[in-house]
């Protein structure tokens, strides 16, 4: 009888998807970012850069969780006298976003999904640090801890001149972080350009008409999609 020679056996590992891109809009109220997340909203899912079978996840900040509805309640229009000061502010901020991470993006981008986000930790270091006067080497060490060292692929920052932003505002009630004065709006406007350049964001001229705006963004995404955007 013959002896038994062992095969080894190819056993298919199990397909694994691919990781899902994750897309953040910053810039000052009035900027477009509705407008354009919308946009991006309708375009995405038939423009051929999702995998098959991906799907597009819009979210925001603060909000993009229960947890998170609750907290901009308690961020943007507090009862009474329940208005956060700076610090604990900033601490709300982050218990928005550790959450955030946890339950949508993180999982979404494991999944092969792209994720879009009308804010992200940008806008912390733009608002609570630029504009507030918060340390911005604590509000880094927050935003370690809150995403565990989770990135977007791309931030679109959408610019527009503070003037401009209070012009299209017009007479719309604000909330209470865009009622906190001009002089905190221009320097969170200041902070984000500086923000984008210390961090590559890639700048969107939001003067232009929404149409044009929209085809910039469009290009941006499928330079990500193509490999060529960071």
């Amino acid at each position: 009888m013959g002896s038994l020679i062992p095969v080894d056996l190819q056993v298919a590992e199990p397909a694994v998807a691919p990781r899902g891109r994750f897309v953040v809009l910053e810039g000052i109220d009035g900027c477009g970012k509705t407008t354009q997340l919308e946009a991006l909203r309708t375009w995405l899912p038939s423009s051929g850069l999702l995998a098959p079978g991906a799907q597009l996840i819009v979210t925001r900040e603060p909000g993009g969780t229960a947890l998170g509805a609750a907290l901009r309640q308690l961020l943007l229009h507090p009862p009474g006298e329940a208005a956060p000061e700076p610090m604990a502010e900033l601490l709300l901020y982050a218990a928005d976003r550790a959450q955030h991470v946890e339950q949508v993006i993180r999982p979404a981008l494991a999944a092969g999904h792209w994720v879009l986000s009308d804010r992200f930790s940008g806008s912390t270091a733009a608002y609570q640090g630029y504009g507030r006067g918060l340390d911005l080497a604590t509000i880094a060490q927050l935003e370690q801890l809150a995403t565990g060292g989770l990135a977007p692929d791309l931030i679109l920052w959408l610019e527009l001149p503070l003037a401009e932003s209070l012009r299209r505002r017009g007479a719309r009630s604000a909330d209470r972080i865009e009622a906190s004065g001009e002089a905190f709006l221009q320097r969170v406007a200041d902070g984000f350009a500086t923000l984008a350049r210390e961090r590559g964001w890639r700048r969107v001229d939001a003067t232009q008409l929404p149409e044009q705006v929209a085809a910039f963004c469009r290009s941006q995404l499928a330079g990500l999609a193509a490999g060529l955007a960071p």
